[in-house]
Formats: C-alpha cells, sequence, structure tokens
C-alpha cells in the first residue's frame, strides 16, 4: 500500500508547522517530513521571538499583519499560551543619514494602514526612558508589534496541527525525489517513500540541498547569527529596540524584554559568516554586551544566562523565496532571512489558501514579490 497525501512538506520548522496547521485544517491530507527527531530543532529553536509587519516589503507587510493577527488571537482559538506580548517595535537613531531613511520609508509604511511615526529625542525617551539620551536623534515606534516564545508556538501549531490529521516523520532524511511527467511523483528518505500531489520545500537552511535533490537550483546560504538571554527582571521597557547603526563587527544589534522578564538580544554580524556551524563563539557576548549597554546603561547590571547560535537562510536581496520551480507540482517556502518565526503563521495561512485554489490580491502580491525567477535586486531594507 503506498503512503499518499495531498501535500508533503519537508521541514518542520517556523514555515513548515504552521502551513501544515492550516492546512490540516482545510481538511488536506497532510504529512511533515524532518531529519531532526522533534518539531522546530533547526532554526526555530534559536529565534529571539520578534514578530512585526514593519517592513519595507509589500509582501511582507501583509504576511506580518496576518501573522500579528494569528498570535494575538492564538491563546484564546486554541487556548494555549504561546506568551504572546504587545510591546511594539522601536527603531532608534543616532545617525542623522538614518533619521532621514526611516522617515521616509514611514510614509511608504503607512499607506499600508501600519501604526506607526517617528518620535524625535525627547518624544522617544518617553516611549523608552532607558535609552541613552546621548547623541540620540529619535525613532521610529509601532505598538502593533510584538513578540511570543518560538518554543511554545511551535510546539502548539504542532499539536493543533495533529489533531487536524497531519502526519509527521521525524528522523527521517530526504534523500532523492522520483519525478515523471514534469512532476514531482514521490519522495524517498532514508525510511521511506512517500506519494504526493504537491511537494513543499520549507527546509530552512537545508533548503538549497532538498531543491538540488531534485535538480532544482534557488540561491539560499545560511549564515550564522547568536543571540543570547539573561535573567529574569520586573518590565522596564516595552518594545523590541534595534539600532541600526554598523559598528565594527556588526551592522546592527536588536534586543527586548520578553513577557516574563529576561532580556533576549542578538546582533547581525559584519562581515557575514556564511555556512551551516551553529557552534557559539567567545567574541558575540563581549561584543553585543558593549553595543547594548552603550544604547541601554541599565542593562550593565542584568545577567546573561547563556548564549546560543542559529542560521538566517539568505537570498540576494533579503526577501524570501515562494512559488513553483522546476516542477509544476515542487513548491518553494524557503529563504525566510532569519524571518521565519515572524513570518511563518502568515505564509502558512496564505499558502495553503492559495493551494486550495483560492487567488486573491494578498496572495498575488506574495506570489510576484517572491517569485523564484525574479531577478533578486531590490534589497529588503530592514532585513
Amino acid at each position: 500500500m503506498r503512503n499518499e497525501y495531498d501535500v508533503v512538506v519537508i521541514g518542520a520548522g517556523s514555515i513548515g508547522v504552521p502551513l501544515s496547521y492550516f492546512l490540516g485544517k482545510k481538511g488536506f491530507k497532510s504529512l511533515v517530513i524532518d531529519s531532526k527527531a522533534s518539531p522546530g530543532q533547526g532554526s526555530n529553536k534559536a529565534a529571539i521571538g520578534g514578530i512585526r509587519a514593519t517592513h519595507s516589503s509589500p509582501a511582507k507587510i501583509i504576511i506580518g499583519l496576518k501573522s500579528l493577527d494569528i498570535f494575538r488571537n492564538w491563546e484564546q482559538e486554541t487556548g494555549d499560551d504561546i506568551e504572546y506580548y504587545q510591546g511594539g517595535y522601536a527603531f532608534i537613531t543616532y545617525q542623522e543619514e538614518d533619521r532621514k531613511s526611516l522617515k521616509e520609508l514611514i510614509k511608504f509604511q503607512q499607506q499600508f494602514g501600519l501604526k506607526i511615526d517617528f518620535y524625535e529625542k525627547d518624544e522617544i525617551l518617553k516611549i523608552i526612558p532607558a535609552l541613552n539620551s546621548e547623541g540620540l536623534l529619535g525613532g521610529t515606534y509601532s505598538p502593533e508589534d510584538g513578540s511570543a516564545s518560538p518554543l511554545l508556538s511551535i510546539e502548539s501549531f504542532y499539536k493543533n496541527a495533529r489533531k487536524y490529521g497531519v502526519e509527521f516523520r521525524f528522523n527521517e532524511k530526504v534523500e532523492s525525489f522520483n519525478t515523471k511527467d514534469g512532476k514531482i511523483e514521490s519522495v524517498k528518505t532514508d525510511r521511506g517513500t512517500y506519494y504526493g500531489k504537491i511537494f513543499v520545500n520549507a527546509a530552512g537552511g537545508d533548503a538549497a540541498r532538498v531543491a538540488d535533490l531534485a535538480g532544482v537550483k534557488i540561491p539560499v546560504m545560511p549564515d550564522s547569527h547568536e543571540g543570547g538571554v539573561t535573567e529574569p527582571v520586573s518590565r522596564f521597557v516595552e518594545p523590541m529596540i534595534v539600532d541600526i547603526k554598523p559598528e565594527k563587527g556588526s551592522k546592527n544589534f536588536y534586543f527586548y524584554q520578553h513577557k516574563t522578564g529576561q532580556i533576549i538580544f542578538c546582533l547581525t554580524p559584519d562581515p557575514p559568516i556564511w555556512g551551516d556551524d551553529t557552534r557559539e563563539t567567545s567574541s558575540f557576548l563581549p561584543l553585543v554586551a558593549r553595543r547594548m549597554v552603550k544604547v541601554m546603561p541599565k542593562l550593565h547590571y542584568i545577567r546573561v544566562r547563556r548564549t546560543w547560535r542559529g542560521l538566517y537562510p539568505m537570498t540576494p536581496d533579503g526577501n524570501p523565496i515562494v512559488g513553483y520551480k522546476g516542477y509544476s507540482n515542487f513548491f518553494q517556502l524557503v529563504g525566510m532571512c532569519g524571518q521565519g518565526f515572524m513570518l511563518g503563521p502568515g505564509l502558512g495561512y496564505y499558502i495553503s489558501e492559495y493551494l486550495e485554489g483560492k487567488k486573491y490580491e494578498e496572495i498575488e502580491t506574495i506570489l510576484k514579490e517572491f517569485d523564484p525567477d525574479r531577478k533578486f535586486e531590490a534589497e529588503e531594507l530592514l532585513k
């Protein structure tokens, strides 16, 4: 007897699991395959938990708004507490050049109905009193953005996907695809063969390898980013704070106070650290700590609990790859560039709608902007 499915998803991470939940909810017979032992054991468990719609890409704004809606209502819908907190996002600046570019970007973002504005120095200090005021020019603030626990979230998506009949196969590595008449007929793992009508590549940092097994080339290359978490303290900061000013060794950094009190932080290394090495380093914490204390001096007194390292599956323009590629039933849902956690639920919703046969403006925007065959020229400004 053949194992046959409507949709076979490769990757049980930030993208594959939410997609499977929405597919299951719609009645698709779905299978999710992952080489690891349980859901979210790739880049998802390294995510720091930020969720925003304040992007420079129309498609990302659309997806971000949907993700925020899903996260915001998740506990009410499922009964599961995923530690969602609506603290907002703030992009702060100490450079006139960044001040001008953020103000210009806001005009574009507001066209999509985003609640965001630029606040001059005295105004942003009212929102975030703990900021270092010396040299501060101001910053953007979007109060409707938020955060949640990546571990609790993916476990809840996984549990609820299974309630809708989605099957999961863990500890299975994809080895090959069988093709026929311009379509993928089945996927072979080291433990079995599975047939499907549609195959979705949602393999995160492993996406290029999975596509290559089918003879399909996609420009996704992972680079390493590190994050960390402190001990919990009483709440003293609301939004995720992003400092976009480059300094030696880093392009930017960002941190926020989680719902349960910990400060969670990350940094974008410069130059990028290409490859799939996820061993934490001794250089990350001194580098990011200096930047954090410089922007918010009182962080000096909080003790760090641990650090870790994860992968950002990057594309040349900093935007995802979404659509069929190589075969008429091989759908790419890859290249999230470190934003898989915040984009996953929204993308899962819209792509489940598309696979069901629906077409409307939001879906068309996503498919056009993230077309696998685009030229990769326009770079995402807030990637």
